[in-house]
């Protein structure tokens, strides 16, 4: 009964939302019933926090009202404390075994490298730039809903950014910065997000030249506090995931990148090529509108 009580909080703030949100778009209990396969008498009591919120229902309702990014992440914030588990839990259905295991890693680093060579690290990752990816990249189309929750997870987990640790030090391909992921105006704000980023003082973003010599794969290492057992490495693949942990291969990445962050452009050079990159492809977003 305890724990019943204290999750009902949260259901009522998230049941409060989802009406506001219908009624400020005019629906009615029917016509948003019908987005979940429900009755009005089971969106009633979701909206009245009288019983638990399916993950699956609360996304489903926030495609069908086409919210913006920010109004899903309160949702998200809300399903959390209702249900009172592991953030990423939530997402099981849409979150691969192996991610599982590096987001709750990343939450217990004390410092994260990552080298890449292909897309933008998922940890400065727009909104739009992640659903452009997950749009091309998955074989078997998702639904509108679990393209709404595979980018959430992707928004959700970059709160790290904004706690003390871990470090991040972000080591870009340059071509990265050239290579299209969704429109030109994704590009665009994906590479001003960059910047952003680079403005935090635990966010160290570097740019390395695509002549230089570096790994022909994305590494990303992290590396624990004082009694915590030992670093790893994360090698991601489009099928899955490889997890270094012998010291053997620890110390080859480790040295791997150390020599990529020596050979990358310095910070006011690496910046001035996303800046490059940013006002390039506004110039093509403006001629594509």
């Amino acid at each position: 009964m305890a724990s019943a009580e204290g999750e009902r909080p949260a259901a009522q703030l998230l049941g409060d939302e989802l009406r506001r949100h219908r009624e400020s778009l005019g629906y009615t209990l029917a016509a948003a019933a019908r987005a979940i396969r429900g009755s009005t008498s089971k969106l009633s009591r979701l909206e009245r926090g009288e019983s638990p919120a399916k993950e699956r229902d609360v996304y489903d309702l926030a495609a069908f009202y086409k919210l913006p990014r920010r109004d899903i992440a309160v949702l998200d914030q809300l399903l959390a404390q209702a249900a009172n588990a592991e953030w990423y839990e939530r997402f099981a259905d849409v979150t691969p075994h192996f991610l599982k295991r590096l987001i709750r890693m990343e939450g217990r680093a004390e410092e994260i490298t990552i080298f890449e060579n292909q897309v933008v690290p998922g940890l400065v990752q727009t909104p739009r730039y992640a659903e452009a990816l997950v749009r091309m990249m998955e074989a078997n189309a998702f639904s509108e809903s679990e393209i709404t929750r595979t980018v959430a997870l992707r928004t959700r987990r970059q709160l790290i950014l904004d706690q003390e640790l871990p470090r991040i030090t972000v080591l870009l391909d340059e071509t990265v910065l050239a290579r299209r992921r969704g429109d030109a105006d994704v590009m665009r704000q994906q590479m001003e997000h960059l910047l952003l980023a680079a403005e935090k003082p635990k966010v160290n973003v570097r740019i390395v030249s695509k002549d230089a010599i570096s790994p022909p794969t994305a590494v990303t290492y992290l590396r624990f506090p004082d009694g915590v057992p030992g670093d790893l490495v994360y090698l991601e693949n489009i099928e899955g995931a490889t997890y270094a942990t012998k010291q053997r291969s620890l110390d080859n990445y480790r040295k791997v990148l150390s020599e990529v962050r020596n050979g990358a452009y310095g910070f006011k050079e690496s910046i001035a090529r996303i800046e490059k990159s940013a006002e390039s492809w506004g110039k093509k977003a403006a001629r594509e509108r």
